[in-house]
């Protein structure tokens, strides 16, 4: 029979293994590259550009130059950060966890990996240690790239560089983080549950991009008995969350970023799908038929 300090031991060595193989796995990086350009591309390269010809446009919500520039600027490298985690970067976290937690799966290594000693609830809570920790260091990557260009645009337009205070930071990136680590955990559910990677990332895009929309702007207009439901929904609930803890805002949300609940109510029910989807990958990893 394990001891505790044994079950430890298997659960840092399999965080361990699960990180290397994301280091080595491309489309870790992939995923990576695609949330850095998203947020390069929205939150400067189209703001910047239309602010250097002179007028906003229709994917700036004609706002003015001056306003454009000001939201490339330090001050809001909160927002240009963590402002994509609700919707598109949210659904590249989903499309990680199902990767993590269904290729053992769908690459039938995970019989073997049990053969060799850890026990299930080792397997699988390390898998979760290793996609906290990994979007934790993409939350710090993209936050670096922002800063990096926020910089580069104060400099080159001769602007006054005035970062938010260290405690907006740690609540805009630690918001971030968890709203990015909630949407792993349940990308990691759905690969355990469905034991597959491809028709998890499906469901789950489809949901953060589809259903929930419709769900929400239903609830908004013909059907608003809908609305305690969709105030129960994680990229509302996580919408709101960033809302609020974004500086003085320069121009309209960006989409999915809303006051549709409290932020505390929105903290309490991300942390909630967290860790509801954390027990929910060790307990049906543990009882999951894998002779299959």
């Amino acid at each position: 029979m394990r001891t505790r300090s044994s079950a430890m031991s298997d659960l840092v060595n399999v965080t361990r293994a699960e990180l290397a193989k994301l280091v080595r796995r491309p489309a870790a990086w992939v995923l990576l590259a695609a949330a850095i350009t998203l947020d390069q591309v929205f939150g400067f390269v189209i703001p910047y550009l239309s602010y250097k010809n002179g007028s906003g446009g229709a994917m700036t919500d004609g706002e003015s130059p001056a306003q454009l520039l000001a939201g490339t600027l330090p001050a809001q490298v909160i927002t240009n950060t963590t402002a994509a985690f609700p919707v598109f970067a949210g659904a590249l976290a989903l499309v990680l966890g199902a990767l993590v937690a269904g290729n053992e799966f769908t690459g039938g290594t995970l019989k073997t990996l049990l053969t060799q000693g850890p026990r299930r609830a080792s397997v699988f809570g390390g898998q979760l240690l290793a996609l906290v920790t990994a979007v934790g260091v993409g939350v710090l990557a993209l936050f670096l790239t922002c800063a990096a260009s926020a910089l580069g645009i104060a400099l080159v337009e001769d602007q006054a560089v005035g970062w938010p205070s260290i405690g907006d930071l740690a609540a805009g990136l630690g918001s971030g983080w968890l709203v990015m680590a909630m949407w792993a955990s349940l990308g990691a559910v759905f690969g355990v549950v469905l034991r597959s990677v491809a028709l998890p990332i499906g469901l789950g895009v489809v949901w953060i991009l589809g259903i929930e929309n419709l769900i929400s702007a239903v609830a908004r207009t013909s059907l608003t008995a809908l609305q305690p439901l969709r105030d129960l929904l994680p990229g509302v609930s996580s919408g709101s969350l960033i809302s609020s803890v974004l500086p003085v805002q320069i121009g309209p949300l960006p989409p999915g970023v809303q006051s549709t609940v409290s932020g505390e109510r929105g903290l309490a029910t991300v942390a909630a799908y967290a860790v509801v989807a954390a027990l929910t990958v060790v307990v049906v990893g543990r009882r999951r038929d894998v002779s299959a």
